[in-house]
């Protein structure tokens, strides 16, 4: 008795012969990729088999960015500012939470650390 993978369906087998799953080695196959998950996706009702595929190509997108495309790490104020800038927030915005503008100031000059409180203040916006 031999165990191993289930013979694939003919719907599956359409999948990876209309797109084959390779790894992906550039910017173009990056794109291509990721249009051919979303034009999966904007099917609506997925089968195991869409679902299966879309994990393969979802981990070679996942592998080639990891390599090329890293996520910088920041933490502290250049976090918080970069979380301003992207929700357009602007530091007067920041009042409420922080008590005065003197205190944002100091907060984005890396003079003053917030405290845990302000910190969940500010997550919770």
């Amino acid at each position: 008795m031999t165990i191993g993978f289930k013979t694939p369906n003919n719907y599956y087998l359409e999948l990876i012969t209309t797109f084959p799953p390779r790894p992906i080695t550039n910017e173009a196959e990056l794109i291509a990729t990721q249009n051919r998950i979303n034009s999966i996706l904007d099917k609506g009702s997925l089968t195991k088999d869409d679902r299966d595929y879309l994990k393969v190509l979802g981990m070679l997108v996942y592998e080639y960015e990891e390599k090329h495309e890293p996520i910088p790490t920041i933490r502290g104020v250049e976090l918080l500012k970069a979380l301003l800038e992207e929700s357009q927030i602007f530091p007067q915005d920041l009042i409420p939470i922080l008590g005065s503008e003197s205190i944002i100031l100091e907060v984005l000059n890396g003079n003053y650390k917030l405290s845990e409180n302000q910190i969940q203040e500010l997550v919770q916006q």
